[in-house]
C-alpha cells in the first residue's frame, strides 16, 4: 500500500508483543511471538488453521491471559490493566454479532447505549452515512446481504471511537464481492488513522489492506515487514507463493 502510516517520532506502538506464550496442556500453541504494530497502520498477522491467530488476538483483547510474554495495547499491559485495555479497544470475530431482528439503525442505537455514549441516535446516523448503509438503516438486518451484515458489525465495533480495532478473519463465510465490501470499509477506516489488526488467511486481501505483515508458523512469526520483505524472505514474486515457502516443511526449532 502507499498510504502513509500516520506515526510520530517517539509514538509508543500500538500494540506491542514480546516473548508471548500459550500451551493448552502439552500443546504449545504460542512459543515466543514478537511484533510490534505502529500506531495509525494496518497490520495483517497471516497463518494457517491452528497456526495461533486467534489465540494471539484473544491474549491481545484480554480474553485469554498468556502463560508468559508480555503484550502492551494502547499502552496498557494487558495483563496488568485489562480493563484500561478493554476501554480502548473493539473487537469483531469471525462470524458477525448483529441482532438480525432489529434495523441496522437500531443495532448502532443499542450498542451506542451500551457504551454509554452521550447522542446515541447521533452516533448511529454518523456510521450509518460512515458505511454507506442509509438505504439499508430502517430494514431488518436480517434481509441484508453477508457484506452488509459485516459491515454493519465493524460499524456497530467502531461506536465509541476506538484507539485500536480487532477484526479475525473479518471476511470469512463471504462471497467475492461480499470481501470487497469489507476490503473498502477496512480501507477507508485506515485512511482516518484507525490502528487496525487483523488476522487472514488470504494472502490477497493482505496484500490488498496491510501496511505491515507477519507470518506466524509454528508458535513464532517466523517473518515480519513490508510486502517487499515478504517476498524477498519467501524468495518469491506473490505473497502467496512467499508464504506458502515460508511455511512449507519449516518447523520452528
Amino acid at each position: 500500500m502507499s498510504r502513509a502510516v500516520l506515526v510520530m517520532a517517539g509514538t509508543e506502538p500500538a500494540v506491542a508483543v514480546r516473548g508471548l506464550r500459550k500451551s493448552y496442556g502439552d500443546h504449545e500453541v504460542l512459543r515466543g511471538v514478537d511484533f510490534t504494530v505502529a500506531t495509525g497502520s494496518v497490520f495483517a498477522l497471516l497463518g494457517a488453521n491452528g497456526a495461533g491467530k486467534t489465540t494471539t488476538l484473544s491474549i491481545l483483547t484480554t480474553l485469554l491471559r498468556p502463560d508468559s510474554g508480555t503484550a502492551r495495547v494502547a499502552g496498557r499491559d494487558v495483563v496488568l490493566e485489562p480493563a484500561r485495555v478493554r476501554e480502548s479497544i473493539t473487537v469483531t470475530g469471525q462470524s458477525t454479532s448483529v441482532d438480525p431482528v432489529l434495523t441496522g439503525r437500531e443495532n448502532l442505537v443499542l450498542v451506542a447505549r451500551l457504551r454509554h455514549v452521550p447522542d446515541p441516535k447521533h452516533a448511529a446516523a454518523s456510521l450509518v452515512h460512515q458505511f454507506g448503509l442509509a438505504e439499508a438503516a430502517a430494514k431488518p438486518v436480517g434481509t441484508y446481504s453477508g457484506g452488509m451484515q459485516r459491515r454493519l458489525d465493524i460499524a456497530m465495533s467502531l461506536v465509541g471511537d476506538p484507539q485500536v480495532v480487532f477484526l479475525d478473519e473479518p471476511t470469512t463465510g463471504l462471497d467475492p464481492a461480499g470481501r470487497r465490501e469489507v476490503w473498502r470499509v477496512v480501507q477507508a477506516l485506515s485512511g482516518s488513522g484507525t490502528t487496525i489488526v487483523l488476522t487472514t488467511q488470504h494472502m490477497e486481501e493482505a496484500a490488498a489492506l496491510a501496511d505491515h505483515i507477519a507470518v506466524l508458523h509454528d508458535g513464532r512469526v517466523t517473518v515480519q515487514g513490508g510486502h517487499q520483505a515478504i517476498l524477498e524472505a519467501g524468495a518469491a514474486d506473490t505473497l502467496e507463493d512467499a508464504f506458502l515457502n515460508l511455511t512449507r516443511n519449516q518447523a520452528t526449532p
